[in-house]
């Protein structure tokens, strides 16, 4: 089995047609350790959605659901966090965060986090 990542799903909302909903249940089924981030509230795979920007160690990845312009905001937070990489969804692609967090040395992805767990890539 492989090791759990200690992943944080950006963008997350308790809405079940949402890719974010879908892709806390499938890192949950994985065994990874998800926090949500999101703006509203609610719970996903029974974890509250957390809408403040806790103080965490040992983040592995972060997976986001937000377009560009909604990603302004978490700048700082997610070089703060300093996770090994970050993923950028469909949609969410991000050219300039990109250019910051090679920056810092932080692995940047654009794939779909469902895809790279159904496939072993995670």
């Amino acid at each position: 089995m492989r090791p759990c990542k200690k992943t944080i799903v950006l963008g997350a909302v308790a809405f079940p047609s949402r890719y974010s909903f879908k892709a806390v249940h499938a890192l949950v089924d994985k065994g990874h350790e998800v926090i949500p981030l999101g703006i509203r509230d609610g719970a996903i795979a029974d974890i509250s959605i957390v809408k403040e920007r806790p103080k965490l160690k040992g983040v592995d990845t972060v997976t986001i659901y937000l377009n560009q312009n909604n990603q302004i905001g978490w700048y700082q937070y997610l070089l703060a966090l300093k996770p090994k990489r970050v993923i950028f969804n469909p949609g969410a692609e991000n050219r300039e965060l990109v250019g910051i967090l090679k920056e810092k040395n932080i692995q940047t992805i654009e794939d779909c986090t469902l895809v790279m767990l159904a496939v072993g890539r995670y």
